[in-house]
């Protein structure tokens, strides 16, 4: 699809317009990333790779209680997403796993002990990073994933295909389409509102909804079975977990996710929608925080 700016995309993301957003960035090969390095020193580090939509300061709760547990943080906002840059490129786990690689490398964080947690579409990412860097994951938790509905002939990268459709469709609708999305996310309405604010207010700048729309296109969110089938024989220690009332992921596919992955511990989060890191830090940290201290080395220690 070619790139385009959507009406309402009103800003730019520069040096300039950057100065005054919290975090550091970081240029890499395909742009700038928006990343946040942070807590003790001393602990494991717990990178996390998000969903569709979601910036940096998604995690922030989830951040939070990891910090106070004594693990060190690292999140970061897709290209596209956020405040990280919108590249005129082809959105696919190709972009999103060789960002993730030149992030840590760049951090200097290939070498010790690495937790992945991945949600939604960023489990996918998570799954195929783990894949290409094996030896340097120490566990791989896996939240409300993407990837285990079956394909149908309106599946995005279906609909999608012509790039002629989905540039139109994401010029007159992608905003409301957007909007809907959002709102399935969450249980809490007060939450959900607190949601759209934080995405929206990236989705100012220009590209941003070319980005998402191109995803939807090159990253197919269905049928994805087999690189769940693939992460299960990996042998990284897997924490699998799921919010109850998931309607984005619906918790219908739970079972299915447990036999192809393999985790070493599964969870159910009550009353939780699609967004359990955001909606139920608390909650994550205390099925996080255990099974990531029981697994400290890197397989290839």
């Amino acid at each position: 699809m070619k790139y385009f700016v959507a009406p309402g995309e009103d800003r730019k993301l520069t040096a300039d317009s950057r100065e005054a957003l919290r975090g550091s960035f970081i240029e890499l090969s395909d742009g700038v990333t928006h990343y946040e390095l942070t807590g003790p020193g001393d602990g494991d580090v717990v990178l996390m790779a998000g969903g569709l939509t979601i910036p940096l300061s998604y995690w922030d709760g989830l951040v939070s209680e990891l910090h106070a547990r004594g693990l060190r943080t690292l999140t970061y906002s897709a290209y596209g997403r956020g405040y990280s840059d919108r590249v005129p490129a082809r959105y696919d786990e190709t972009l999103f796993t060789r960002q993730l690689a030149e992030l840590t490398d760049r951090l200097g964080l290939t070498d010790g002990p690495l937790h992945l947690v991945g949600t939604s579409m960023g489990a996918l990412v998570s799954m195929t990073y783990a894949a290409h860097h094996r030896s340097s994951v120490s566990t791989l938790t896996i939240v409300g994933p993407a990837g285990l509905a079956k394909p149908r002939l309106a599946s995005p990268d279906r609909l999608l295909r012509s790039d002629l459709l989905a540039g139109v469709v994401a010029r007159r609708r992608g905003l409301q389409l957007l909007q809907g999305h959002l709102g399935h996310n969450v249980r809490d309405p007060e939450l959900g509102a607190k949601l759209t604010e934080m995405v929206l207010d990236a989705f100012r700048f220009e590209g941003s909804l070319y980005a998402v729309f191109d995803t939807l296109q090159h990253l197919p969110l269905a049928g994805r079975d087999d690189l769940f089938r693939r992460t299960g024989a990996l042998g990284i220690p897997t924490l699998l977990l799921w919010g109850d009332e998931d309607n984005v992921t619906p918790l219908v596919h739970f079972d299915t996710a447990r036999a192809l992955l393999k985790p070493q511990k599964d969870h159910v989060i009550n009353k939780c929608g699609h967004m359990a890191p955001f909606e139920r830090p608390r909650d994550v940290a205390d099925q996080l925080v255990p099974f990531l201290s029981a697994r400290t080395q890197r397989l290839d220690s």
